[in-house]
């Protein structure tokens, strides 16, 4: 199923993500997290794409049991800043090889070894590629409530943004946030743009606090005083932290699904635990 038809239904609904390994060795064990996830009966379920690319035939391996194995939508990563045009056009092969329907085009981070492919510059270029060649996959982007952290100017950001719906991108996820008010003025300012494609708000439950410094130092991500008064008091007992970090999510959500937002992205980190411990928060909010 094409997740655009998923993000039309008006009944809340929660997606979540996984990670591929980065070493086969490590395969057995993220299918079986990711089995897991699956038989929670999410809307979908996005896998990611190491750097580079990394991890490519692993994430199309995770997508595919993911997909047909265990019945559940799915939404394979695809970056290409590292990525040459014939690999992106082996990729989508593989993709529509294995019956998914869906995916999701980044630029990706830049490669610690500074090496790059030329063959795109940008998201936008990588999304314009993938519907000349494969019309029929329903394409998700990247966005960011607060800004990319390499970009200066958030008008600018939301412009980029712009190009990348406009080259043929069906609907966005946002980076993770941690305060619902930025991401509600994020949509008013992408709707004062002109972007009119669904726009999925991604929330990570930060169950540790060594999480929640690496979340930021990647992201850029601003951390309420609310949310570092509970790290302050329980980042050093990791049950409690465990315990705070997830109803912290689930009131995210909550509030999300208060204010109209019918669907929520969680990055839930190849934790079939966490995933399940936020849905049981939800129970009967969710269906």
């Amino acid at each position: 199923m094409k997740i655009s038809n998923i993000l039309m239904d008006k009944k809340p609904s929660v997606s979540f993500e996984v990670f591929p390994p980065k070493q086969e060795t490590g395969l057995d064990d993220v299918k079986a997290a990711a089995g897991a996830i699956a038989a929670l009966k999410p809307s979908f379920m996005s896998v990611t794409y190491g750097a580079a690319g990394s991890t490519s035939k692993l994430t199309i391996e995770v997508a595919s049991d993911i997909k047909n194995l265990h019945g559940v939508t799915v939404l394979p990563h695809l970056t290409c800043v590292a990525s040459s045009k014939e690999h992106v056009t082996n990729m989508l092969n593989q993709i529509r090889e294995n019956n998914i329907d869906n995916i999701m085009a980044l630029r990706g981070d830049l490669p610690k070894d500074g090496i790059i492919c030329h063959d795109y510059a940008h998201a936008s270029d990588l999304i314009r590629d993938i519907k000349a060649q494969a019309p029929d996959l329903c394409i998700g982007g990247a966005c960011y409530p607060e800004g990319h952290v390499e970009s200066a100017h958030k008008a600018d950001d939301i412009h980029f943004l712009k190009e990348k719906v406009d080259a043929g991108c069906d609907f966005l996820t946002t980076q993770m946030f941690f305060d619902n008010n930025i991401f509600y003025n994020f949509l008013y300012r992408v709707k004062d743009e002109g972007i009119n494609v669904p726009v999925v708000p991604g929330i990570m439950p930060i169950t540790t606090a060594k999480q929640l410094s690496r979340s930021v130092q990647l992201s850029g991500t601003s951390v309420p005083e609310r949310f570092k008064a509970i790290v302050d008091r329980f980042g050093d007992d990791p049950v409690s932290m465990r315990q705070a970090g997830i109803i912290y999510a689930s009131e995210q959500i909550i509030d999300l699904i208060a204010n109209g937002i019918t669907h929520i992205h969680v990055y839930s980190m190849n934790k079939p635990d966490v995933a399940a411990d936020i849905l049981k928060n939800l129970k009967g909010i969710v269906s």
